[in-house]
């Protein structure tokens, strides 16, 4: 019964927009990242991403990682800049031991940007974090 299904609260786990340098093309490019900031690995991470607006969509990327240790993070998908004027959505779903955990978190549209920015958990750079 529907009643009877746990579902857990996710703690620890945040996905950041991150504004870094790309070294070969000399730009500043907005980067999507997942972060681990756990004491324990997550097996098997699953993450559906789109943008959307009332009257726009773009179409769901979807990416895996089989492991994303303790105390890490992955880069997602690169966010090129019109999709900043969309509201973006990462639904996330892992493993932590045998415990299935399932979050979604939605960046406003316009919220990332560079006033925005500060300092990311276990990242040496600074971005939008969505907890």
């Amino acid at each position: 019964m529907k009643k009877d299904i746990i579902i857990p609260k996710v703690d620890n786990v945040f996905v950041a927009i991150v504004q870094e340098e790309h070294h070969e093309y000399k730009t500043m490019d907005w980067n999507a990242y997942i972060i681990n900031n756990k004491d324990v690995d997550l097996d098997t991470v699953l993450i559906a991403s789109k943008g959307f607006s009332k009257d726009k969509i773009t179409p769901v990327m979807r990416h895996s990682l089989k492991l994303l240790p303790a105390r890490s993070y992955a880069k997602i998908e690169f966010m090129q800049e019109r999709l900043l004027a969309l509201n973006n959505e990462f639904k996330v779903s892992f493993f932590e031991g045998n415990q299935l955990f399932d979050k979604t978190y939605t960046f406003k549209k316009n919220t990332i940007n560079e006033n925005a920015l500060q300092k990311i958990p276990l990242m040496q750079l600074k971005g939008v974090l969505m907890k």
